[in-house]
C-alpha cells in the first residue's frame, strides 16, 4: 500500500513540475509551483520526512510563490507606466 502511494505522489510531482514548466504566463507558473509545493511536501510526509515537509510547504507552496506574483505585480505596474510616459 506504501509503495503504492508513494508512486502515485511521484507521479503527481512529476506532472505538477512538468505544467510548472510548459505553462508561459508568470502568474499562472507560480499558482503551478505552488501546487508542485504542496505535492512534494505530502511526498516528503509520506517519505516519513516531516521536517523537510514542512520547510516546504512554508517555502515551497507560500512564501517563493507569493514573492513570483508580487515580483510579476510590480515588473507589470512599471511597464504600465512606462507606458504612459511615452
Amino acid at each position: 500500500m506504501t509503495d503504492a502511494f508513494i508512486v502515485i505522489c511521484l507521479l503527481f510531482v512529476a506532472a505538477a513540475a512538468t505544467v510548472a514548466v510548459a505553462v508561459l504566463d508568470p502568474a499562472r507558473q507560480a499558482l503551478v509551483l505552488s501546487v508542485l509545493g504542496l505535492a512534494l511536501a505530502v511526498l516528503f510526509t509520506v517519505l516519513q520526512a516531516p521536517d523537510v515537509a514542512l520547510s516546504q510547504l512554508a517555502v515551497g507552496s507560500a512564501l517563493t510563490p507569493l514573492l513570483i506574483l508580487l515580483s510579476v505585480r510590480k515588473v507589470r505596474r512599471r511597464g504600465r507606466d512606462g507606458d504612459a510616459d511615452r
